[in-house]
């Protein structure tokens, strides 16, 4: 009987201090899942230069200047139910060599709003609203009289209604079944020559069909990471085989606090985006297709994240 009592005498304390322990582990695991609700704010700034000078140099070249910019801010509010993230993301890029005049090397504004309802463990009924253009106008170079683009010319905007899969944040599927899209020519002389799709004089062209846009980050080690977004559309009304894709990928690689480097993607394909042809590498242009479109920028400078 002493024996018992002595027993119960040692146990019951330690089976009181588990409890307690489990009690306060399940309150912290509360607070932290309150603390994610609610808005979650940030961004980064990135400005990359290179420059080269050349005097009386015998093996030849010319003396350079190159300038990039990129700015990317989020903005997500997080409840219960639903999940309301917002994107904004600019860059600008501009390269002078020699005697010649700048030239534009990036140009980019992309804004995107998405509004998910959860509806199940990992799925959300979700809408998402996307706008794209440029600032500046932008010319056939070498050849800087002959403009090609221009600010709103082209503008898109696209509004899409679909299912939203989310495993986890650094992954995500949006499924648009239903997808507007309203391509902007706002330019006299680009929307008289029916560019980007547009009839010749009209300035908005429209389209109805389905969307894909995936995103995903990564850390691939302590200081470089990586994050990719991918859109993919289809005209149901015209040529649904021939799929739109706008494919971008971001590596960043930091250095200290405010020095890092960043290697950029953009990959692009647009069927009613006719891009001049020269078959014969003879300087001519013998007509206008869709093509592939790839853009590379790598970039060594300052970085604040906030």
């Amino acid at each position: 009987m002493r024996k018992a009592i002595a027993f119960l005498t040692l146990i019951i304390p330690g089976i009181w201090g588990i409890s307690q322990i489990t009690d306060t582990e399940a309150k912290l695991k509360a607070q932290q899942a309150d603390t994610v609700l609610g808005w979650k704010k940030g961004g980064v700034i990135n400005i990359g230069t290179s420059q080269s000078s050349l005097t009386n140099w015998a093996a030849g070249g010319q003396s350079s200047i190159a300038l990039n910019g990129l700015l990317s801010v989020f903005a997500h509010n997080k409840a219960e139910k639903s999940i309301w993230e917002n994107y904004l993301d600019i860059g600008y890029g501009t390269l002078k060599q020699g005697k010649q005049d700048w030239w534009k090397t990036d140009d980019k504004i992309d804004l995107t709003s998405k509004y998910g309802h959860n509806v199940s463990k990992k799925w959300y009924l979700a809408g998402l609203l996307s706008f794209k253009t440029q600032f500046d106008k932008g010319y056939n170079y070498p050849n800087d009289s002959v403009m090609i683009s221009n600010f709103l010319a082209p503008g898109y905007l696209l509004g899409a209604i679909g299912m939203d899969y989310r495993p986890n944040e650094n992954f995500t599927v949006f499924i648009a079944p239903l997808t507007g899209r309203l391509t902007l020519v706002n330019d006299t002389k680009l929307s008289d020559e029916g560019a980007f799709g547009v009839d010749p004089g009209k300035k908005v062209y429209g389209e109805f069909g389905g969307y894909i846009r995936t995103f995903m980050k990564h850390n691939l080690m302590e200081n470089i990471s990586v994050q990719t977004k991918l859109d993919l559309f289809s005209n149901y009304l015209k040529n649904p085989q021939n799929i739109d894709v706008n494919w971008e990928v971001l590596l960043s690689m930091k250095v200290n606090k405010f020095i890092s480097a960043t290697l950029s993607t953009t990959l692009i394909y647009d069927d009613d985006t006719k891009i001049a042809i020269d078959d014969n590498d003879d300087g001519i242009f013998e007509k206008k297709g869709p093509r592939v479109q790839f853009k590379e920028i790598l970039s060594v400078g300052f970085s604040y994240k906030f």
